[in-house]
């Protein structure tokens, strides 16, 4: 059932049927967002789309740039300006876009970028799924930063996760991730669109006139963000910057100041950003952890392994980044085996060996772009590990 809309310009509440892409679109609008910049790119290219024809509507403004590097660079200059600003991304257009991400890390720049990834490298394979791009989110810029990756597993959570992915942006002033794929960007399945009015909104911290520090700052402390004309001077630089924004390339004080404030306010805050679901069973034996649209068939696994009396519990990861140690290092100790289910070469299985004691205790099991595992493959690469 297509959208329905108020006179406001919202969606009317209820419920609908409907793909991926656009969901995620209308949570973006509904979350605040009132600039998009992108470049058409399979998959995503329907949110694109979808923010051309509804963002007139809202009395905001829809660019499609020369390429996903003036994209990027002109959702940084809308934040600046004040709006909520978004962007919508492949791997190729991901790929491109990581300079100017790094700018945005380094400004403390609040926006968010979807990458509905694909199969790669390179043009790759266009119409087929991945999760190749998950490192590609953490460490794809150069230098020292944190950053915030989310990964939704349903169309309802694309809708959810874009309202947190914008809330986290200006709670955190950072760019966030949204990492989608090409099933979750295609795949219609039924969505609840709750009121306007239901939605929580992070609004923007701004500046009163005696605040003289908008960026850096205490580790932990988020600066308030002047806009650009409203009366600062703001000045905004990739280069090594002090709490004024005034450059500073030569001084290695101020640098570590800066760069261990762009790590610590994400890191010393993981409790407060880290998502997950834990999926139980009683005693169980062996630790399935998963993320994005992959997750889908770990709870059909773990009741089918129950039938032939294997225990398993399973771990969604809903936030990749900051990765969650901590309770992967927990779940890790009452296990004796941890499998890793990606669609890529095996990339977030590093991190899971990372965390847990014993690392020779963690499997991988990968594919590329033929979409998901069934219950059944996953539960007979289950039964080589324990040897049932």
């Amino acid at each position: 059932m297509p959208f329905k809309y108020l006179r406001n310009g919202y969606v009317k509440p209820g419920v609908y049927f409907e793909q991926g892409d656009i969901v995620l679109a209308e949570a973006a609008l509904m979350a605040g967002a009132r600039f998009f910049a992108g470049y058409p790119i399979t998959p995503a290219s329907e949110i694109m789309e979808h923010m051309a024809y509804r963002l007139p509507m809202l009395d905001g403004i829809f660019i499609q740039m020369e390429d996903e590097i003036g994209a990027i660079a002109a959702v940084i200059g809308a934040s600046w300006a004040g709006m909520k600003a978004m962007t919508a991304t492949s791997g190729p257009g991901f790929s491109l876009m990581q300079e100017m991400i790094g700018y945005a890390h380094m400004t403390e720049t609040p926006c968010v970028i979807v990458d509905m990834q694909r199969a790669g490298p390179s043009t790759g394979q266009a119409t087929l799924p991945g999760q190749g791009d998950v490192q590609q989110a953490r460490w794809g810029t150069h230098g020292d930063h944190s950053a915030i990756a989310l990964a939704p597993f349903s169309v309802k959570e694309v809708f959810d996760m874009t309202i947190r992915a914008f809330n986290l942006s200006e709670e955190f002033r950072s760019p966030v991730f949204i990492m989608g794929d090409e099933i979750l960007g295609h795949l219609r399945e039924r969505v609840e669109i709750p009121s306007i009015d239901d939605i929580k909104i992070v609004k923007r911290k701004k500046p009163k006139k005696e605040d003289e520090i908008f960026f850096g700052g205490p580790e932990t402390e988020i600066p308030p963000m002047p806009i650009v004309g409203e009366g600062y001077n703001a000045l905004v630089t990739g280069s090594t910057h002090d709490e004024k924004g005034y450059r500073k390339v030569y001084d290695v004080n101020i640098h570590y100041r800066l760069v261990s404030h762009l790590v610590n306010k994400i890191e010393k805050n993981k409790d407060k950003i880290i998502d997950y679901e834990i999926i139980h069973t009683d005693n169980p034996e062996v630790l399935i952890i998963s993320y994005g649209s992959m997750a889908r068939t770990i709870p059909d696994t773990i009741r089918l392994a129950k039938n032939e009396g294997i225990q398993i519990i399973g771990l969604r990861l809903k936030t990749i980044w900051p990765f969650p140690d901590d309770i992967v290092r927990k779940l890790s100790d009452d296990v004796e085996y941890i499998l890793v289910v990606e669609m890529n070469m095996g990339q977030i299985v590093r991190d899971v060996k990372a965390a847990v004691a014993e690392p020779n205790r963690v499997f991988s099991m990968h594919r590329l772009s033929a979409g998901l595992f069934t219950p059944y493959e996953i539960l007979t690469e289950v039964k080589k590990i324990v040897k049932k």
